[in-house]
């Protein structure tokens, strides 16, 4: 029986003091975006093309348009951004800097705000990890930044053979299982210096990849950073350089760089939520 006064579980209800602090979080992040020249956008809530965004088509919420076309309900908004702006507004606009806040649906009633950039036609990460950390600064926190690279672990699993979803699964018991001195020492690298002693002694195509994710790592700004060479998302999209922020069990952001219509391009969303969470405690 479903009582009248219930709501969806993983749906969203704010009041009183924590609807106050969303608007006033949102307040201060759009007017730091604006202030770097971004320009809001709200796209629609129905789209014809997540499940180019989302890996597991299962967390999509689908219906049908009046046509009978299958449409779902936005679950992520970065590819839907890049193509409204290039292909629908492109000639009405040449601008490339864009943010969002709006919220994001996945299967079966979650519901999930989020405040994010899309930094068209430029692919300089270190720029957006900037970026982000100054955001969360305006807001005085200083959790951990992971910075990956999504080239290294499959290059890794191509160079020794073995399946791309040991990385994925993070089974890091079967890739020590290996013996291999240059594996082991990337499974331990947690800083630039780590990367930077073993970079000799690691396949040549690797080495490409593990210096691009050294170089980038130099160009940041904010402290509290560390690399993760072999970690893999699972993310459709993202397909090079690849960062995530968290404190403890919360992810606080996501963000790096991908291509849409074979354009290279930048994106970061902010988790209103989790970052809701840690502004009470």
């Amino acid at each position: 029986m479903i009582f009248e006064h219930e709501i969806p579980q993983g749906s969203r209800l704010y009041f009183g003091k924590i609807a106050k602090k969303k608007r006033e979080l949102e307040n201060k992040i759009s007017s730091f975006f604006m202030e770097k020249e971004f320009d809001e956008i709200v796209t629609p809530n129905f789209s014809y093309s997540q499940h180019q965004s989302i890996d597991d088509e299962t967390q999509l919420i689908k219906i049908s348009d009046e046509t009978n076309n299958q449409v779902a309900l936005r679950a992520d908004s970065t590819l839907d951004v890049a193509r409204i702006i290039t292909k629908r507004l492109g000639r009405t606009t040449s601008h490339k800097k864009w943010f969002y806040i709006q919220p994001v649906f996945t299967y079966p009633s979650n519901e999930n705000y989020q405040m994010g950039v899309e930094w068209l036609e430029y692919d300089n990460v270190s720029d957006m990890i900037n970026l982000t950390s100054e955001a969360l600064e305006l807001i005085n926190i200083k959790p951990l930044i992971q910075v990956m690279n999504i080239n290294i672990p499959k290059l890794v699993a191509s160079e020794l053979n073995i399946d791309l979803s040991l990385f994925k699964d993070g089974e890091v018991a079967k890739l020590f299982d290996l013996k291999i001195k240059w594996l082991d020492r990337l499974l331990y690298a947690s800083k630039n210096e780590d990367l930077e002693d073993i970079l000799e002694i690691l396949p040549t195509k690797i080495k490409v990849e593990v210096k691009k994710l050294i170089d980038i790592v130099n160009d940041i700004d904010y402290k509290n950073t560390i690399v993760s060479p072999l970690y893999y998302t699972a993310m459709k999209y993202y397909d090079d350089v690849y960062y995530r922020v968290i404190d403890g069990n919360l992810t606080l952001a996501k963000g790096g760089r991908y291509k849409s219509e074979g354009v290279s391009s930048l994106g970061f969303a902010l988790y209103t939520d989790n970052l809701l969470k840690l502004l009470e405690d």
